[in-house]
């Protein structure tokens, strides 16, 4: 499936995209790893099954149930990334989530990526969310610039005391400062799981709940491999959290380098098609954090 972009030069732009793309994280020397090596199923494990000797995993969602898993451990800061091939075909009123979460229910803090499942033909839509000390409703949504359930592609959630940084393929889509001098809460302080769930949520999820699952064309399947975490696991050494020789702290990662920011700009210019900074009706102020830029 070939998404055809809105203007014409766009196509201009994404050849010269692609041709100047440079990695945002270097190549790390740490492999990915066994699906059970890190995670746990948490959620009808009769709905995932292991590939490829464990690599890999598939989850199924049908009308008995979805699934998910979790990380056995929780890290305070750091990176974590894996390759995701979604639902292909009708996958409205599907939820694949890719999450972060501290698990603590009125004080939680959560980043997430929420891929929206919709009608075939139409492309995919990521919804990424942050909730820092049990405060969210900050979503902002980008129409994918190619089709995620061709092929995998990598997604990433790179988190220090600087910024949290959401990436497909190594190209920012969404930078959450921390605006903690003005007022705005960031996550700093609880560790943070790793989840992910496939799920129904054809109540919201497609148009707005326009759009039902078709239940015909389940089961609907979700394929992940090459689970990757670097940070700080707790517990763990307490002074890991604060050590500035940690490589996601260190100064490149800091803000977002000239290449990575022209290529947010251009996701941001081109496929962003919802941001809660700019709804006029939810919020008539403008969020403190929306007017700082990256």
């Amino acid at each position: 499936m070939t998404y055809s972009f809105s203007k014409p030069r766009n196509n201009v732009v994404l050849i010269l995209f692609l041709i100047g793309f440079v990695t945002f994280f270097p190549e790390k020397n740490a492999k990915p790893a066994m699906f059970l090596q890190d995670f746990h199923i948490t959620w009808s494990d009769s709905h995932i099954k292991q590939l490829d000797g464990g690599k890999g995993i598939q989850l199924l969602l049908d009308q008995n149930s979805g699934c998910g898993f979790a990380s056995k451990s929780k890290y305070l800061f750091g990176r974590v990334s894996m390759k995701i091939k979604l639902i292909p075909g009708d996958s409205a009123g599907t939820v694949t989530a890719f999450y972060m979460n501290s698990d603590t229910d009125q004080v939680r803090d959560e980043l997430d990526f929420e891929f929206l499942g919709n009608r075939t033909g139409q492309p995919y839509s990521v919804q990424t969310n942050v909730y820092a000390h049990g405060k969210g409703d900050r979503e902002q949504r980008i129409n994918l610039w190619f089709d995620p359930a061709a092929d995998f592609h990598v997604y990433s959630i790179m988190w220090n005391h600087h910024h949290v940084v959401f990436s497909v393929d190594e190209v920012p889509i969404r930078v959450y400062k921390n605006n903690e001098a003005k007022g705005v809460p960031f996550p700093k302080f609880q560790p943070m799981g790793i989840y992910s769930t496939l799920w129904e949520a054809d109540d919201w999820a497609t148009r707005g709940g326009l759009e039902k699952i078709d239940w015909s064309k389940a089961p609907f399947y979700a394929y992940y491999k090459d689970f990757d975490i670097e940070g700080c696991p707790v517990p763990g050494p307490s002074a890991c959290a604060s050590n500035p020789a940690n490589w996601w702290e260190g100064k490149g990662y800091q803000q977002l380098d000239t290449v990575a920011a022209r290529r947010y700009r251009w996701v941001r210019m081109n496929h962003m098609v919802y941001d809660y900074c700019t709804d006029k009706r939810r919020y008539p102020v403008t969020p403190p954090e929306c007017v700082d830029g990256i």
